[in-house]
């Protein structure tokens, strides 16, 4: 490896590591720490919902495992061309948009159904978002979006947005068996999983850059062990927390005990959402109505996620010792992450967005090559393409990915008082307090604005849209308070007031 240059890195941008085989391994490790929190927002968003093509029912959140990691590939492509390859960002699928595509995807749904339509246009209106923030921001400067969103808006819808993701974990947590009851077996699972990750990413060196996926691997493990002994070996249902039908399915026909190896044993394409969503005779047909909802769902988030963009950018900034929003430009990065969020959209149907675990690889690491990034987007999108890979990711029973969302969206609503903390929001004043607590009480409580078009089509403002729509108004009609005025004493009246009391 090079010595260590003046700016404390060890490859900049523009350059390469020394031979293939480097550089290969460097671009792993960031597939690697992307991998897992990529594939659990499909995982998650999805569970539970199936898509009917051809007569058969299969499982969304496996089938949409290999776009979404295609999707993370070609949009941190797409993103690192528009920012002139100045940028070593690595973008993928958004957690903070989990709770919005949740919502979403059951508008105009009846039981059994599925609206899939709604999440490209709803990608679509974030990325016209971004890049009219892009072009508002180039010619117009910053202040009006702080001034619009300060700290003590967004940190508390952050927060929401974690917390109001914790039923799902739990949920996931509880009941993620093969048979989908309430059991201790996922439970134990699922809490190994939980408790490696904290350990790997507070212990751990080397460790804490993979911490989602040890620890993944971990609840893993600790599943196959009562899947192999409870189920195979003793023949209890109850233990069965591992479903291997996906891989036997790639090389035997269970239905007719026939083995079954072909190509696509092997190798396959993506089903990419928009080839499922033509397909699928459950998935129900786009309204005027629908596309109105999307944008009360989909907007607000993206302000937020705008400013979560701008802090990690801030962030690899510091990395590099080169302020990234002044080159390329803060106008770039955001016309380069919204449109990557388009494009994933139409893919996957999941928002694109700076990782902060590839941030934390190249700060470790000290390697800022953006070639080191690109080989790393090559081969997350060839990975949707293996088979045996994509059928391995989707035996990964909820109950881990539900032990591991404890963290993660604990630690999504975390970040939220982070920032306050960070910014240094006095909460001792009372326009903080009510800001805060009219956000955080509206948006876990479920406060939901519905509007009656006609008799049968109703609109409605997501909890997190009102939650953040009232911050806004009150954190402007609360203005501070001036400091009450201090009387200065008068010299000559001290002076006869003490010859008094003498």
């Amino acid at each position: 490896m090079e010595k260590e240059k003046s700016s404390g890195l060890l490859l900049d941008v523009d350059e390469f590591p020394k031979s293939f085989g480097q550089a290969l391994v460097l671009a792993i490790q960031h597939v690697l720490a992307m991998f897992v929190a990529c594939i659990t927002v499909p995982m998650i968003v999805f569970n539970g919902y199936t898509v009917v093509i051809d007569g058969v029912s299969r499982n969304l959140a496996s089938v949409m495992i290999a776009p979404t990691l295609f999707s993370a590939g070609i949009g941190t492509l797409f993103y690192l061309f528009t920012t002139k390859r100045r940028s070593p960002m690595f973008l993928a699928s958004s957690f903070a948009y989990m709770a919005a595509m949740s919502e979403a995807v059951a508008i105009d749904a009846q039981a059994g159904q599925i609206n899939l339509w709604i999440l490209p246009v709803g990608m679509a209106l974030v990325g016209a978002v971004y890049c009219l923030v892009a072009l508002l921001i180039h010619f117009f400067g910053v202040g009006w979006l702080n001034k619009l969103l300060p700290p003590i808006v967004v940190g508390p819808v952050i927060m929401v947005i974690g917390l109001s993701l914790a039923g799902s974990a739990i949920s996931n947590l509880v009941t993620g068996t093969a048979t989908g009851s309430y059991n201790w077996c996922a439970i134990l699972s699922g809490l190994v999983a939980m408790v490696v990750t904290a350990l790997c990413a507070h212990y751990g060196k080397k460790m804490a850059l993979i911490p989602f996926v040890l620890g993944m691997a971990a609840g893993y493990v600790a599943g196959l062990l009562f899947t192999l002994i409870g189920y195979y070996g003793c023949g209890s249902e109850y233990c069965r927390v591992i479903n291997f039908d996906p891989i036997i399915n790639l090389f035997y026909d269970q239905t007719n005990h026939v083995a079954n190896v072909t190509v696509q044993s092997f190798l396959d394409y993506p089903k990419f959402l928009f080839l499922v969503a033509a397909q699928g005779e459950n998935v129900v047909p786009l309204t005027g109505s629908a596309v109105a909802q999307a944008c009360l769902i989909f907007i607000p988030v993206s302000l937020v996620t705008i400013c979560e963009h701008i802090g990690d950018h801030k962030n690899m900034s510091g990395i590099l010792q080169r302020d990234l929003l002044e080159d390329p430009g803060l106008s770039r990065t955001l016309i380069g992450d919204g449109v990557a969020t388009a494009i994933s959209g139409i893919f996957c149907g999941a928002a694109n967005t700076t990782y902060g675990e590839n941030v934390a690889v190249v700060g470790v690491t000290k390697i800022a090559s953006v070639k080191v990034i690109m080989m790393a987007c090559g081969i997350a999108m060839l990975l949707g393409f293996l088979s045996p890979v994509m059928a391995i990711t989707e035996t990964i029973p909820s109950c881990v990915t539900g032990g591991v969302s404890l963290i993660l969206y604990g630690f999504i609503a975390a970040s939220g008082v982070k920032m306050l903390i960070n910014e240094r929001i006095d909460m001792g004043k009372t326009k903080n307090i009510f800001v805060a607590s009219v956000i955080l009480v509206a948006g876990i409580g479920g406060l939901v604005f519905t509007f009656p078009i006609n008799d049968h089509v109703s609109m409605s403002i997501t909890s997190i849209a009102v939650a953040m729509i009232l911050g806004i108004i009150m954190n402007l009609i609360l203005r501070e308070k001036n400091a009450p005025k201090t009387i200065e004493p008068n010299p000559e009246q001290e002076v006869k007031n003490d010859s008094t009391i003498q």
